[in-house]
């Protein structure tokens, strides 16, 4: 790959950027009040997965947004894409600052479920931005000001910014690390049929439920089992293969299951990545037409 210089900061970009949008997984989400502007306040138990969707950038002459992966077909690459948002979005944050933010063409291989609670769009996202930021030597920009870009995409793109094991909390804003969370062998299984958030939001019998509580920091399987997803419930109402979904990972041998996110992708983890290896194998010959897939989510360092 032949070198190039990018933007003001005149730095060495190797072509083209490359970028892993890692699926994001919510260990436990629990709602705990809503806003007055109707968002809803949280804390979650956050960590990311080796797998995911994949994002190249390369200088254009204008700009291009293409796509492929098995799940491409379910989505666009129109202004409403939350790449184009967050490439848009970045251009305009940098060219505000006289820093140069040039055509760019981005290629999405969409690996992951749409719609499916982990993180895919928002994970997409985040990684547009980290890839641009390199691609246009912006290094210079307030972290500040990245931040609030991510916000104002989605309440996910910060924490999926951060791509490392922590808590979410507020409306998934504040973030605070996990120093010491272990890797899970996991597998990730979803029915492949799409589950609006907000519906699944409008569906809760209670937004005002306990916190969460960490009690042993060196246990945490633990702590995760005390936990819970307080979206489980009412997205099972909408998605009734969730509660299918769980048994299956449990009939492999998980030693824990649980919806992550809004749903509809649970996960069963494992003990080992071999365990994870063979219950994906064989959970995909039993369910062909459902999505499964073994993985094993980082540290936290």
């Amino acid at each position: 790959m032949r070198p190039s210089l990018h933007g003001s900061g005149a730095e060495l970009v190797s072509l083209p950027v490359t970028e892993l949008a890692p699926a994001k997984i919510n260990l436990a989400l629990h709602v705990t009040g809503q806003r007055p502007d109707g968002y809803h306040l949280i804390e979650s138990i956050v960590t990311f997965a080796d797998i995911g969707d994949h994002l190249t950038f390369s200088p254009a002459d204008e700009d291009r947004l293409s796509l492929s992966g098995p799940f491409a077909p379910a989505i666009t690459g129109g202004s409403d894409n939350l790449v184009a948002r967050a490439r848009d979005g970045l251009r305009r944050l940098l060219q505000a600052r006289g820093v140069e933010a040039p055509a760019v063409a981005i290629h999405l291989q969409k690996n992951l479920p749409v719609a499916s609670g982990i993180g895919g769009g928002s994970a997409d996202a985040a990684a547009t931005l980290r890839g641009l930021l390199r691609l246009w030597s912006a290094g210079g920009v307030g972290t500040d000001e990245i931040e609030a870009l991510a916000l104002s995409i989605g309440a996910d793109v910060p924490m999926c910014m951060a791509g490392r094991p922590l808590i979410a909390s507020g409306i998934g804003e504040k973030l605070s690390p996990l120093t010491g969370m272990p890797r899970f062998a996991m597998v990730l299984a979803n029915p492949l049929r799409g589950i609006s958030t907000p519906e699944v939001f409008s569906r809760l019998a209670s937004r005002q439920n306990p916190g969460l509580v960490l009690n042993d920091p060196c246990d945490w399987m633990l702590n995760l089992a005390a936990a819970r997803n307080d979206l489980q419930g009412p997205a099972g109402e909408l998605v009734p293969e969730i509660g299918a979904l769980c048994n299956l990972l449990q009939s492999q041998g998980a030693v824990l299951t649980r919806m992550s996110g809004s749903g509809a992708t649970c996960f069963g983890v494992f003990d080992s990545r071999r365990s994870a290896d063979h219950a994906a194998s064989m959970l995909q010959a039993e369910r062909p037409e459902w999505y499964f897939a073994s993985t094993e989510t980082i540290a936290g360092s």
